[in-house]
């Protein structure tokens, strides 16, 4: 769909912002409808309305400015939404861990989808400060015999950070720092609140944002694990740029307009095979 010339920037990003206060929120693809604009368009609107402090941005469109614009839903939320993207995705980045390599996981829903993944890759050595992808790796680790249960041949070896725990059930702080900034990995796979051209990768947690970085200069290689709602997202803390980036793995449901402008930026795009759903991602 080509933009539409006859509206300024400036008059479709108050239009937008009009629909925002008097619907209490708005999604995208109404937008590019009432607009007759793309769906990139829409997105760099909302970007700016957001730098402006005048639109939260949320996945899958804009609300008005609240108050709770650093809020972080807890982990059971977020793992309700966006569960074929998010196992496509898991499956595909899976393929990127070497047997016998040195991985970070990072805190997310979609990172637990992949450590389900990659249980079954033999001798990874996994650093992780997310309880819950953990709790994976642990579980996986014995195997039932005939004389009860015995260590799994090639199980990983696990590390999990100390710190705080937050409410996606990620552990953050001094403490995790500490440990991170001591450690070397081959791969870092790492999920996002949000992604863009202007704020890279963002979280709403700022502890967390400071404990992603260290993860992001520990690494060889960064792998960004993100359904298509993340892309044009913006959370209050920025913790990497893109141009830190290696590679993002997403799914379907990611414009082709969106796809082409990542692979300008990025070395490496990963549209994950499957059908995911379309709505709202987390």
């Amino acid at each position: 769909m080509g933009d539409n010339q006859n509206l300024l920037a400036e008059q479709r990003r108050a239009l937008i912002l009009d629909e925002v206060r008097r619907r209490g929120g708005v999604r995208v693809n109404e937008l590019t409808r009432k607009l007759k604009v793309s769906d990139m368009t829409v997105r760099r609107d909302l970007d700016a309305l957001a730098r402006l402090g005048a639109v939260e941005k949320v996945h899958g469109g804009a609300v008005p400015v609240a108050e709770a614009t650093a809020h972080e839903p807890g982990f059971e939320a977020k793992s309700e939404l966006e569960l074929i993207a998010k196992e496509d995705i898991a499956r595909a980045a899976a393929k990127m861990a070497a047997q016998g390599s040195a991985i970070a996981l990072a805190g997310g829903t979609t990172v637990y989808a992949l450590a389900q993944q990659l249980v079954d890759v033999p001798d990874l050595t996994v650093v992780t400060n997310s309880v819950r992808a953990a709790d994976v790796f642990h579980s996986a680790q014995r195997t039932m015999t005939a004389v009860g249960p015995s260590p799994r041949p090639g199980a990983a070896t696990v590390v999990l950070t100390g710190g705080v725990r937050t409410a996606s059930d990620t552990l953050v702080g001094p403490v995790a720092d500490a440990a991170i900034r001591a450690l070397h990995f081959d791969v870092l796979f790492i999920g996002v609140h949000g992604i863009s051209v202007e704020a890279g990768l963002s979280t709403p947690n700022l502890a967390e944002a400071e404990t992603n970085r260290h993860f992001v200069r520990s690494a060889r290689r960064v792998v960004v694990v993100a359904d298509h709602t993340k892309w044009g997202t913006v959370g209050l803390s920025s913790f990497a740029s893109l141009g830190e980036v290696d590679a993002l793995v997403t799914d379907q449901g990611l414009p082709a307009e969106a796809r082409r402008e990542i692979a300008e930026l990025l070395p490496e795009l990963v549209v994950a095979e499957g059908s995911a759903g379309g709505g709202p991602g987390g």
